[in-house]
Order: C-alpha cells, then sequence, then structure tokens
C-alpha cells in the first residue's frame, strides 16, 4: 500500500516535468526560427576534377574534388570560395560530399548528399568567425543541366 502511494506522486511529478520539457523546447525552437539566417549565393563549378580510383568509368569509390568561386545571389559579385571533396557512392546516382565555403567574415562546412539528377539537402556542420557554432542546413540546386553552376541556399541557425 505505502509502495502505491509513492509511485503515484512520482508518476505525476515525472508527467510535469515531461510537460515543462517540452515546453521548454517549444520556446526554444521559437526563438531558434526568430534567428534562422538566410544566405544565397552562387557556385560558378570551373576546377570539378573526377579520380578514377577503382573499375574503369563511373564507379563507387571514385573522387571528385573540386576549389571554386563563390558570387553573390545576383551572379554580380565574388564573395568568396569553396573547397572540397566527394566520394561516388552510387553510380550515376549519388556522393557523398563535404565542403568549406570560405567568406571575408568566416568559414562554414557542410556535408552530405550531392546527387546526379534532382536538387539535395545538405547539412551544415560548422563554422568560423561570424558563422562560428552555426547550425543548419544548404540546399543544393544545379543552374543548367551540363552542371556548371549552382545555387546554394543557406538556412542558418546561431
Amino acid at each position: 500500500m505505502r509502495r502505491g502511494f509513492l509511485t503515484v506522486p512520482f508518476a505525476i511529478s515525472t508527467a510535469s516535468l515531461i510537460v515543462l520539457s517540452v515546453g521548454g523546447l517549444s520556446l526554444s525552437a521559437g526563438a531558434a526560427d526568430a534567428k534562422k539566417t538566410s544566405l544565397n549565393l552562387i557556385e560558378h563549378a570551373t576546377s570539378d576534377a573526377v579520380t578514377d580510383t577503382g573499375a574503369k568509368g563511373d564507379s563507387a569509390g571514385d573522387l571528385l574534388t573540386f576549389a571554386n568561386e563563390v558570387f553573390d545571389e545576383k551572379d554580380a559579385k565574388k564573395v568568396g570560395g569553396d573547397t572540397g571533396w566527394c566520394i561516388r557512392i552510387v553510380a550515376g546516382k549519388s556522393w557523398e560530399c563535404f565542403w568549406t565555403l570560405t567568406l571575408a567574415d568566416g568559414q562554414i562546412t557542410v556535408e552530405g548528399p550531392f546527387l546526379d539528377a534532382g536538387d539535395s539537402v545538405v547539412a551544415v556542420t560548422g563554422g568560423t568567425g561570424k558563422y562560428a557554432g552555426v547550425r543548419g542546413e544548404m540546399a543544393l540546386h544545379a543552374r543548367d543541366a551540363k552542371g556548371s553552376a549552382y545555387d546554394f541556399k543557406y538556412s542558418l541557425m546561431p
């Protein structure tokens, strides 16, 4: 009997904590949304090079490396550059990539899938300078069928 008595208040206390915790998370998410920053840029893919590492031709394990110029959203002014690499995961379909965007006020790192056909979204994994501690995602969109330029649409949170 005494055991049951102690269990009920504990269950109520735990439920109250869960409700308070969820409420706190909700407030935090709202605050984070208010601080979200967008950064829209255009990469000119002029240096992309594929190194064939395994079976001849497009195959898993091939490497794609690049060091490209990045321009403002109007494609008028160079604002920085990116350097990175991708590993071919599925021939003709996808790469897994990691790269660093360097701007005058800091760097932003991303990693995730690069799809041969269609857009992809990669994770923002960190940054330096103005972007220290940043997280979020970047939407990647080819501006033409040749893959000569890409839209980089960053959605950043502190």
